[in-house]
């Protein structure tokens, strides 16, 4: 049974795409990081919550290593770096090739694949911490996967290695709670250098968090009448229980990293502008986190 599974190519060994891997491996399947590296092999330090560590050794292959076609892909880079690192693999991949896109935000790799791939959609809520070689999972929480067609037939046996994953045929509910806590926690955290919890502590954020949250869900509705608006209390709690965390934007500032605005709170601005809706605290945090200013 083992030689029937997929065999992953991974683009993107960070964080949440090591954890993927983890999973995938633990589950029998191969996986195979992307990356032009001068090593053959890839060695990281996985620590869990419950105080366990475990080593993760994965092969690695430039693209112009690679001599066959992609049938299993998952694209795990951060957002602002799919059109760098999605184009070097193109011409191995297939209109059939089964492609997981597990990125934040939305419309990352709009106009990137070839005709044909629907991408499956991959939503987590698991968090992880750390640069290569070391990962340290904070949380294994919900991850959902779905998006087009039926459920794969490797997904039950992945469900007994990979923790809390749940297959949905409509991935836009988790997807679309999970962008609009980004669009808040992620930018306000960034500008303002604070944890999560200053979101809830800090009048003056709350009040740019609920107008972030009003202009999503207007937008959001705008789009799927079934949207039920009222985001802002999944967003607070999400913010409480993260609170002495810091978030994924906030750290990629600190480091000078560029931030993944573009494909949150991005997203939300170029669908509200198609829609005719104006979203003007959404385009500040964009603009001031371009700019690398505090939003007014």
């Amino acid at each position: 049974m083992t030689n029937a599974l997929p065999h992953w190519y991974l683009l993107g060994a960070g964080n949440m795409g090591t954890l993927s891997a983890w999973y995938l491996t633990r589950a029998g399947h191969a996986v195979t990081v992307i990356k032009d590296n001068a090593s053959p092999m890839q060695e990281k330090t996985l620590c869990f919550p419950d105080g366990q560590r475990h080593s993760l050794n994965l092969p690695v292959r430039a693209p112009g290593q690679i001599s066959t076609t992609i049938d299993h892909l998952i694209v795990a880079v951060k957002t602002p770096y799919s059109q760098v690192a999605l184009p070097p693999i193109i011409q191995h991949l297939h209109a059939h090739t089964q492609l997981i896109r597990l990125q934040n935000g939305l419309g990352a790799l709009d106009g990137l694949l070839p005709h044909g791939i629907l991408p499956l959609e991959a939503v987590s809520t698991s968090a992880v911490k750390g640069q290569h070689p070391h990962h340290d999972i904070v949380a294994e929480n919900t991850t959902w996967l779905g998006g087009h067609g039926e459920k794969p037939p490797w997904m039950n046996d992945l469900q007994n290695h990979w923790p809390n994953l749940v297959w949905t045929r409509d991935i836009r509910i988790p997807q679309w709670q999970k962008l609009v806590a980004n669009a808040v926690i992620n930018p306000l955290t960034a500008l303002h250098d604070v944890p999560n919890g200053q979101i809830i502590d800090d009048p003056s954020l709350r009040l740019c968090a609920e107008k972030i949250c009003m202009e999503a869900d207007m937008v959001l509705q705008a789009l799927n009448n079934d949207w039920p608006g009222q985001s802002l209390d999944n967003v607070l709690a999400v913010a409480r229980a993260t609170a002495n965390n810091t978030s994924s934007m906030r750290a990629d500032r600190q480091r000078g990293a560029t931030t993944e605005i573009d494909a949150i709170n991005g997203w939300i601005v170029r669908q509200a502008d198609q829609l005719g809706i104006e979203a003007p605290e959404n385009q500040a945090v964009v603009s001031a986190l371009r700019r690398g200013s505090v939003a007014g």
